[in-house]
């Protein structure tokens, strides 16, 4: 009995911790959603009815359908996101042009999810210091004190990023969970007042809402599609904390946040002149409560902005890994946990410009208007993944629905391009970014690859035999480090060759990607010639290593270790900037840690 209690708190803990971690951000959006549509539209019976049933069914059908079951049926090794899917679709494809598909839809999804969370802080940070306004005596604070109390939070956010979330990110979870269970009581109590809300279940309302608007209804999903922002955490997270808790805790946050919106329908037939929906129900059901639950709702929106951000470095750090973005420095801010990691460039690149979006918009409504073109790019991009995976797989029932939602997530995407003009270029800009650097640092290192005129195994081995018995062998071990496994690269072989520089013992050393997320694999090929070694180290991409750790504990003590240097010079503007990149990224010795007084770069000149 014992063990069955032990194991009910266990996953009560996981589930606590899921609801802290991953539905941040959805979980913010009651704050502004609701308030950004009845800006626009007038409060009636009909319109509150409508809107509060396109939200339910938005969160059903996006959320639950398409992440909870659809995705989160697909992992590798229980890992989720975009890379995962597009590991698990490319086996299944057949032809040069549909790996190109894949490869570009990846790429696209990581670049949107990056755009994406440069707005998702500015406005859950701002929309939440506006609640400020409602206080009695703050109502005439001016617009520019709510800016710099937003400004002085994010900039606080950013700055513990360097410290480590580990300690702090324990009190993710009960913080959240007390937000959620505040948004369910508070809309609970509301729906007492009006009892036929709850009709909102019927996507019926919702479906004669876009009939009798027309095109208004049709533009109007832009801003339905706020409620489920941060959707994709769901599958992104899966890996970190499984997906039974993740699944468990979503039918909570489901359920409080349908009691939220539908209290916030009621409150607003109540007082249609109402201007911030959240905040003024809050206000008048607890007056003497406000203060702490404004205060209670920055923390969610803290929490939701540091969620965003950790995944964020989760993504750049796995493109790092399969090679698809350029080496950055990465510090580990956990000794226990080695996933918790902290990229300086990508942090100070988000606060600049999530500084400039709170400078540049001002007001919460301003971003609302801007926000979740990223967001629905992304599922649209989940969404055609998933439909072709399921299928290649022959599951029809699975990919019919999944097509369906596919269709659902290509009209919000249509009526989220009219965001385009109104900031939402915004996104799409800073996505472009990472979308450059990912196409030009790809190209130029299959470029530079080829200009390089790596040896074949077989030509080297060859090579060598004839030579090393020519040559004076050094005393000791000497490392050679290779990016590849099944070539060697011609620094290697003009060291030793030409410079006639060779140890007694010559390890060659590649670290290889595992197409899985997790797993560590290094051990010795088959000797290669007397004195000549293979060492592959193959690694998941969201693994984090020590090489120096491994070679020790393969009995590898190298007196020196050689790796490759490339002098590149060009004239044209792209390789320009992949030269310049190249530049300023950390060599691969610099990302693994060798330590510093065993290393000899070779630098080999090249024009592109």
């Amino acid at each position: 009995m014992h063990v069955t209690q032990s194991s009910v708190w266990q996953s009560l803990k996981e589930i606590i911790k899921s609801v802290g971690i991953v539905f941040g951000d959805i979980g913010t959006s009651p704050i502004y959603t609701i308030t950004v549509i009845f800006a626009i539209i007038p409060v009636t019976p009909a319109n509150v009815m409508g809107v509060v049933s396109l939200i339910i069914w938005t969160l059903i059908l996006l959320v639950t359908i398409q992440y909870a079951w659809l995705a989160m049926s697909l992992s590798r090794k229980g890992e989720g996101g975009t890379i995962v899917l597009k590991e698990i679709l490319l086996p299944l494809t057949t032809g040069p042009w549909q790996v190109g598909i894949v490869t570009a839809l990846s790429i696209l999804g990581i670049s949107f999810f990056i755009g994406d969370g440069v707005i998702t802080p500015a406005i859950s940070v701002l929309s939440a210091v506006e609640g400020l306004t409602v206080i009695p005596g703050l109502e005439g604070l001016s617009q520019q004190i709510i800016i710099l109390i937003a400004c002085l939070i994010t900039l606080f956010l950013f700055i513990i990023q360097s410290r480590g979330v580990e300690k702090i990110s324990a009190a993710f979870g009960p913080l959240m969970l007390v937000w959620f269970v505040l948004l369910g009581f508070s809309g609970f109590m509301m729906i007492q007042h009006y009892p036929a809300i709850i009709a909102t279940l019927n996507p019926w309302y919702g479906l004669r809402f876009i009939a009798n608007h027309g095109i208004i209804g049709f533009l109007l999903l832009s801003k339905i599609i706020l409620c489920a922002t941060g959707s994709e955490a769901l599958y992104a997270d899966m890996g970190h904390l499984g997906r039974k808790p993740i699944i468990g805790a979503w039918g909570f946050v489901f359920i409080c946040l349908v009691l939220a919106y539908m209290g916030q329908g009621v409150f607003l037939l109540q007082y249609p002149e109402t201007q911030n929906v959240f905040y003024e129900m809050i206000f008048k059901q607890a007056q003497w409560l406000y203060v702490p639950i404004l205060i209670l709702s920055i923390a969610a929106t803290v929490i939701a902005s540091q969620a965003m951000v950790s995944g964020i470095f989760a993504i750049v750090y796995q493109g790092i890994t399969t090679r698809m973005m350029p080496r950055m420095h990465v510090e580990y801010t956990s000794r226990t946990i080695m996933s918790q990691i902290y990229i300086p460039f990508v942090n100070w690149f988000l606060l600049l410009f999530v500084l400039l979006a709170i400078l540049n918009f001002k007001y919460s409504f301003n971003l609302a208007i801007a926000y979740g073109l990223a967001a629905s790019a992304t599922m649209t991009i989940t969404s055609i993944m998933l439909s072709w995976i399921y299928w290649r797989k022959n599951n029809w029932i699975k990919a019919a629905i999944a097509t369906a939602i596919m269709m659902v997530n290509f009209v919000f995407l249509g009526a989220s391009l009219q965001k385009v003009s109104a900031g939402g270029y915004w996104s799409l800009l800073i996505a472009l970014v990472p979308l450059l650097l990912i196409v030009i640092y790809t190209s130029g290192q299959r470029r530079l690859y080829t200009m390089l005129r790596p040896l074949t195994l077989i030509n080297f081995c060859k090579k060598y035999t004839t030579v090393a018995p020519k040559i004076k062998h050094i005393e000791g071990t000497a490392v050679w480090l290779s990016k590849a496994g099944d070539s060697i690269p011609s620094y290697v072989a003009s060291t030793m060759f030409t410079n006639t520089i060779m140890y007694e013992n010559n390890v060659i050393v590649s670290v290889v990607p595992l197409e899985t997320p997790f797993g560590i694999l290094a051990d010795f090929e088959d000797d290669l010639a007397p004195g000549l070694r293979l060492f592959k180290i193959k690694v998941g991409y969201m693994e984090h290593i020590d090489i120096q750790s491994i070679l020790t504990a393969a009995d590898i003590h190298p007196k020196v270790v050689f790796y490759g240097m490339e002098e590149i010079t060009s004239r044209h503007i792209v390789w320009k900037i992949f030269i310049f990149v190249k530049k300023i990224s950390p060599s691969f010795v610099q990302f693994y840690g060798f330590p510093s007084y065993k290393l000899h770069g070779v630098v080999s000149r090249v024009t592109m």
